[in-house]
């Protein structure tokens, strides 16, 4: 399914389910193929999945779009497309810095967030880290060789199968008589050093204004971009929401971990 944003942008998105609204949000370079694996756990949950503007099925943008604030309002604009009032957010990586958006734009219109492996400060090592990547075809020149190297490149990640990484990279990457291609636009490499240009910004006070959602923090113990004294501090924070962390897991989990599963389980089950 697809919708027109205000800018004239023509956005993906997939909506299962007739349950209580969860609104997925990816990461950076990724698309809602990130919750294929949580999805069967769920059965009960409308799951509204959106590609950001330059990233998966959605149309190329001007790559001065490509930034939070925008990618609140292509929400937030979704939300109206689709008659809903108010809706949940999980937000993984990147999703859950839209999520913190939403919550300065337009908290009346949420009823929870989760975040996936973020929080209001990020890790200044796995930035420098996705710098590296981001906009960049990869070296490997099919499915096969990028799913055998998936298990060394990735740290922090131990006891995954081969056959989750093969469906990481097929989701990842287009193999093509050149090789293996990006699924969204390389221009959004522009979009992401320019921002990295500007000073960081204190996202506690958008954290902080949640208060009273019901919220989750799922973290990989090893994760490289939501440091393990960001995630107490959040807990301290807000000694109510569900917190997690999951051993043998980096940036980002997948989701259909069982203790990821029981904490949005009972996330979901305090949403309204």
């Amino acid at each position: 399914m697809r919708f027109t944003t205000s800018d004239r942008v023509s956005l993906h998105y997939t909506d299962e389910g007739t349950g209580k609204p969860v609104i997925c949000l990816s990461g950076l370079t990724r698309n809602g193929s990130d919750f294929s694996y949580m999805t069967p756990h769920f059965p009960d949950l409308r799951l509204i999945k959106m590609d950001y503007r330059g990233r998966g099925q959605s149309d190329w943008a001007d790559p001065e779009t490509y930034t939070i604030p925008r990618e609140a309002q292509d929400v937030i604009e979704l939300m109206d497309h689709l008659g809903l009032d108010r809706a949940a957010i999980l937000g993984t990586s990147r999703g859950g810095l839209v999520a913190l958006g939403l919550g300065a734009m337009a908290r009346d219109r949420l009823t929870g967030v989760a975040f996936n492996d973020i929080g209001p400060a990020v890790d200044p090592a796995g930035v420098e880290v996705i710098k590296n990547y981001i906009g960049r075809n990869p070296v490997w020149k099919t499915h096969d060789e990028a799913a055998a190297a998936r298990a060394k490149v990735m740290s922090g990640f131990t006891g995954v199968p081969e056959s989750r990484w093969r469906e990481e990279v097929e989701k990842l990457y287009v193999e093509t008589d050149e090789g293996l291609q990006i699924t969204y636009d390389p221009r959004l490499r522009d979009a992401v050093l320019a921002t990295g240009a500007q000073p960081e910004p204190d996202l506690w006070p958008f954290f902080d204004a949640l208060d009273g959602l019901p919220l989750a923090c799922i973290r990989g113990a090893t994760s490289d971009i939501l440091s393990k004294e960001t995630y107490d501090e959040m807990c301290r924070r807000r000694p109510d929401m569900i917190a997690v962390e999951l051993p043998d897991r980096g940036h980002i989990p997948f989701l259909d971990e069982t203790a990821a599963v029981d904490a949005l389980r009972r996330w979901s089950d305090l949403l309204p």
